[in-house]
């Protein structure tokens, strides 16, 4: 039997470092690879790997950035200032972004739900892996996940949504922890 602690102890220090304090030098490409490697090992029910991932680094992800930007700032109503400048800097400030993209099988017996479900589950393992690389990782949405013209923009199929941005990045301050869930509050024995 191996020692469950040093994954135990991977789980317990996992945090999500905002993308404002991830920063170069990128992760080299066979880190990149080896957490995308590391990644697609999730539950898939039926073995439909209903997912894939998108790299977005250097010139391609800030002409992505910018791209999002223009569309943000023309959107009715238009967003403050301010809140531009916040989300440009969310969005462009990690060197690296891995969109995960769910591919949904409508044709398949497995529920797209489940289908929905593994892909998630890409998304936390991204973090795992950035994590037990020393790197710092977040996981984030926003309307650009859910945006018809983003996901054309990116080319993806009509069975296709974005399941998120997982921006990558070396830790410039460690993430502060914040108040976890209590045990008893989340976990309980079911009794008929």
């Amino acid at each position: 039997m191996t020692d469950p602690e040093p994954l135990h102890e991977l789980l317990r220090r996992r945090r999500s470092t905002p993308s404002l304090l991830l920063a170069g030098p990128p992760p080299a490409r066979a880190v990149l690879e080896r957490m995308v490697s590391t990644a697609l090992r999730v539950p898939d029910h039926g073995r439909l790997a209903p997912w894939r991932i998108l790299l977005l680094e250097g010139e391609p992800r800030r002409t992505f950035t910018e791209w999002v930007m223009q569309r943000r700032a023309a959107q009715s109503p238009p967003p403050a200032p301010a809140q531009l400048d916040k989300e440009r800097q969310k969005l462009g400030t990690a060197p690296v972004i891995l969109v995960v993209i769910a591919r949904i099988d409508g044709s398949s017996r497995i529920p797209e739900q489940e289908q929905l479900l593994s892909g998630a589950c890409v998304c936390f393992s991204l973090l795992l892996a950035a994590e037990a690389e020393g790197l710092g990782a977040q996981w984030l949405t926003g309307w650009a996940a859910y945006a018809p013209e983003v996901a054309a923009f990116l080319g993806l199929a009509a069975n296709e949504r974005i399941l998120g941005f997982i921006h990558v990045g070396q830790r410039q301050l460690e993430a502060p922890e914040r108040q976890r869930p209590a045990l008893a509050d989340h976990f309980a024995v079911w009794q008929p």
